[in-house]
């Protein structure tokens, strides 16, 4: 059957029209060791996924765990993207530290809707 997937513009579930989509994980997310998660999950920006049951199909940038009731905090978030950065040989710059925090205050309301 057709998938169902986060749609940030309408804030709700969306039939995709796809009979297969996998995960969805936006930059600078993180999941533990052996994280299972269902088909159509979409992980936002900046996510540290963990827990031993399955997380919800939607998880908000900057959550931490699986269960959405906790915020990655943005300064610790950052450093760990600079840290990932790093190991590329890559700089993280103030504009990359400005999106980040760009995305963190627009997700804030679904964060705080958990």
């Amino acid at each position: 059957s057709s998938i169902k997937v986060w749609d940030y513009e309408t804030k709700q579930m969306k039939d995709s029209g796809l009979q297969f989509c996998g995960l969805i994980m936006g930059d600078h997310s993180k999941t533990g060791i052996n994280t299972m998660f269902n088909t159509g999950t979409i992980v936002g920006v900046a996510a540290n996924v963990f827990g031993a049951s399955y997380p919800p199909k939607f998880i908000t940038s900057f959550t931490w765990g699986n269960d959405g009731l906790d915020t990655f905090r943005f300064e610790d978030a950052c450093q760990m993207a600079e840290r990932m950065m790093e190991r590329r040989k890559i700089k993280f710059t103030p504009i990359d530290k400005d999106i980040l925090k760009n995305i963190f205050e627009q997700s804030q309301v679904l964060r705080d809707s958990h």
